[in-house]
């Protein structure tokens, strides 16, 4: 992933766009998983990618991507999609990403894998019902889960969470759904010809 054909840090967007937070070893097929069920709703520039720095991070599989925007030149967001990867951890104590996902807390949120160490280390996974990977059950009870469906997809209310990889595709249609409304998601899902 790269800036190639991806508009500039000063995008204009005609409608509302979804963040979502990058850092080094994210996951490449979460993001791009998430950022094409955007681009299928809300069109080119329907997700911006974030971060602290506009320097170039380094994928999990090694890819190279230019975060769009830093998270204080970011417009508001309708919505957050959280992909997992290696670096999630690490990225999860991030101080600035722990604010900017506590004052968006209220937004509707998709995240997938140990993206939801993201959630976990900024308190919102508190009270809350999750899904997520079955290796990190112990972790989210930790982050003070409401409850914890390992392996599972799971909805609580404005929060889908997903295990990692392909299911990362529940919650990107989460997010859109919200966002663009069920017959765009619909539609994505159908150009996408999935589910």
């Amino acid at each position: 992933m790269s800036d190639s054909g991806v508009q500039s840090s000063e995008q204009e967007t005609d409608g509302p766009i979804v963040a979502i937070p990058v850092y080094a070893g994210v996951s490449e097929l979460e993001l791009g998983i998430m950022v094409t069920v955007c681009r299928l709703c809300g069109g080119e520039g329907a997700a911006i990618t974030v971060n602290r720095s506009r320097a170039s991070i380094v994928t999990a599989g090694g890819l190279v991507s230019t975060p769009h925007v830093l998270y204080a030149a970011l417009p508001e967001p309708a919505a957050l999609l959280l992909p997992g990867g290696p670096g999630a951890l690490k990225a999860a104590r991030d101080p600035l990403l722990k604010a900017f996902l506590l004052a968006h807390a209220a937004l509707p949120i998709g995240a997938s894998g140990s993206g939801l160490l993201l959630l976990g280390e900024a308190g919102v996974l508190t009270g809350r019902e999750v899904g997520g990977p079955a290796d990190l059950a112990d972790t989210l009870w930790g982050h003070g889960a409401g409850d914890v469906h390992s392996g599972e997809v799971w909805t609580d209310m404005n929060l889908c969470t997903t295990p990692g990889g392909f299911p990362a595709l529940h919650a990107a249609l989460h997010a859109a759904a919200a966002v663009w409304g069920a017959e765009a998601a619909a539609d994505a899902v159908r150009r996408l010809g999935t589910l």
